[in-house]
């Protein structure tokens, strides 16, 4: 099953998905342009692989709700999430909050 929920941020809307799998959930809120996600987010990837989309990305481990990826601290983030001050530590609304005051290219979802 797959939920949405929107949630407002200083007066900003982000969204917020779930996607019950068997024995695991993941968990996402996006902002316009960076995201934060649950442990299944592979930072490595994003910051070796990936490098050239400059990806703005933060990983919370642990969380188990929607909220609870709010108000956990970041695990790891992506390098591009650390060019605009986000760092491991940061709690996920922190981070989203720094997105959204971000003035340029938004993130643009894109496929492998």
């Amino acid at each position: 099953m797959i939920h949405v929920q929107p949630f407002t941020i200083d007066g900003r809307l982000v969204q917020g998905i779930s996607v019950s799998l068997p024995k695991t959930t993941l968990l996402i809120i996006t902002g316009a342009s960076g995201y934060i996600m649950c442990g299944a987010l592979d930072v490595g990837l994003l910051n070796d692989k990936l490098a050239d989309r400059d990806v703005r990305a933060g990983k919370a481990v642990g969380v188990r709700t929607l909220e609870d990826l709010l108000h956990a601290p970041l695990a790891e983030v992506t390098v591009g999430a650390e060019k605009i001050g986000v760092h491991p530590g940061m709690s996920g609304i922190d981070a989203l909050k720094k997105w959204l005051d971000v003035k340029n290219k938004p993130l643009i979802p894109m496929g492998f």
